[in-house]
């Protein structure tokens, strides 16, 4: 009998929740008319249809009621953009009053949507940090003079694949790039290198993937897990810093000019906008996270995609054989005379974006887009993996294709809203002009450095290609290869 009483009572709540829900959408509508979109059911609204691959979903339904649409996951209303036109609008034209975020449970732990830069609200704090990155990091002057030590990883890199393939062993591409890029990123924020050994790089591997799988959940329940993540990274990134201060206090110590250096002495100066302690810890958890993210899922993507298509690959190398010369290493001063290389780099970001969705936006006021009115407190997300595939925008979406960037001025810096894989406006990711070095020299080292193989028992036409959502997007199955020196 109690079990009967309760469940009247909650159909009895749907029934109210619902009216409630339709009278008010009834109001808005006088004043604000969202765009068109899928039937919702009470409180979760269209929460449990998204599934576990939200930017393929947000495509298909977006072939059915157009490219701007609305959808409620749970109590969030939220406008979905999926194609260049519209995200222009937003990037562009309404950037100003989309800048902001909606912030993921997973982000609350340890306060990160307050501190980290990628979340935090546009203010004096965001524009002073955004500032430091552009000057001290990734400034061309900082990274040509750094240029030595992206040639130094790549060379360990290839010595490394060389090893393997005088025993005929397969490589991880996935592993091989994150211990790539964490060597590198560590290096040039520390001085030192957390990759230095196996252990270390897949405790800090297991640590970032952590973060990322929780911040690709719905926006619930995930913060306590999250926090875990995040409280380890924290620990490390604090007995860093404690250790660089010790030594800055010696008189004898000799300025490393690293990343972490800069950040220490800039906050002893008198900035308008205090840069603490914690604003550095949670600064370089960003740094690391989307540096090591997006060159490790681009360059899994591109090597998948390349193996794919034997004629691309046989074509970029080619073009490295003809400008570089065999047995020489692809140097960064070398990257514009390659324009083919450049182009399946393009292609591979078209297709497979690291960021999907891009990061989600919040309307601070009411937006109007061609003849729907978007209330402020919205949630927006931009699907650039949809955009990259749009059938109206690309001549044949789906394949494969560098050719099509080939005497093209389109590129990925923001201007070209078919292609935003590191988003647009004043949002979009600061370390672009490093993320692009470094896939470069990583791409070009491994295609023109050696021959390439699937395992045992695995064809073209087997090798899978699902992909796994997790704010960033990688392939399901990591992409196992065997090395064949030249």
């Amino acid at each position: 009998m109690d079990f009967l009483n309760w469940l009247m009572y909650f159909v009895f709540y749907l029934i109210l929740f619902q009216a409630f829900h339709l009278i008010t959408r009834r109001k808005l509508g006088r004043s604000h008319k969202l765009p068109p979109g899928p039937p919702t059911i009470p409180i979760f609204g269209n929460l449990f249809q998204v599934g576990d691959k939200p930017h393929r979903f947000l495509a298909k339904l977006a072939k059915i009621h157009g490219d701007i649409m609305t959808l409620k996951l749970g109590h969030t209303t939220t406008v979905v953009f999926s194609s260049a036109t519209m995200a222009k609008e937003i990037l562009q034209k309404h950037d100003a009053v989309s800048c902001n975020r909606t912030i993921p449970d997973a982000l609350r732990a340890l306060q990160h949507h307050e501190a980290g830069l990628p979340w935090m609200p546009v203010s004096t704090t965001w524009r002073n940090l955004r500032k430091i990155c552009n000057l001290h990091i990734f400034a061309t002057p900082k990274l040509d003079a750094n240029q030595y030590l992206r040639r130094s990883k790549v060379e360990q890199l290839l010595a490394g694949v060389r090893e393997s393939s005088l025993i005929g062993e397969a490589i991880e591409i996935r592993q091989a790039a994150f211990k790539t890029t964490l060597s590198l990123i560590s290096n040039t924020i520390f001085s030192i290198d957390l990759a230095d050994s196996t252990h270390t790089s897949e405790e800090f591997r297991e640590i970032v993937q952590g973060i990322m799988e929780e911040l690709g959940k719905p926006n619930f329940g995930h913060q306590a897990s999250s926090g875990n993540s995040f409280r380890k990274m924290m620990d490390l990134f604090d007995k860093m810093v404690d250790e660089r201060m010790e030594l800055r206090r010696m008189n004898d110590y000799i300025s490393t000019d690293d990343f972490l250096d800069i950040l220490l002495q800039l906050s002893h100066q008198g900035n308008s906008e205090k840069l603490d302690r914690n604003l550095i810890k949670h600064l370089i958890l960003d740094l690391v996270v989307g540096a090591i993210e997006t060159t490790t899922s681009t360059l899994e993507w591109a090597m998948a995609e390349l193996l794919q298509n034997p004629k691309v690959l046989q074509e970029a190398r080619g073009e490295l054989k003809q400008i570089i010369g065999e047995g020489n290493l692809v140097e960064e001063s070398n990257i514009t005379c390659l324009p083919y290389l450049q182009a399946i780099v393009k292609e591979t970001m078209r297709l497979h974006p690291s960021f999907p969705l891009l990061l989600p936006r919040k309307a601070e006021a009411d937006i109007e887009i061609h003849s729907f009115v978007i209330p402020k407190g919205t949630q927006l997300l931009i699907n650039a993996w949809a955009i990259g595939r749009d059938p109206k925008f690309w001549e044949e979406p789906d394949l494969f294709r560098p050719e099509r960037f080939i005497r093209s001025e389109m590129d990925v810096k923001g201007r070209d809203f078919g292609l935003i894989p590191f988003g647009g406006g004043r949002r979009i990711c600061p370390g672009l002009p490093l993320a692009m070095r470094m896939l470069h020299l990583m791409l070009g080292g491994l295609i023109h450095s050696f021959d390439w193989k699937l395992e045992n028992n695995i064809t073209l036409e087997s090798l899978d290609m699902k992909d796994k959502y997790g704010l960033f997007l990688h392939k399901a199955q990591p992409l196992r290869i065997i090395p064949i020196s030249n």
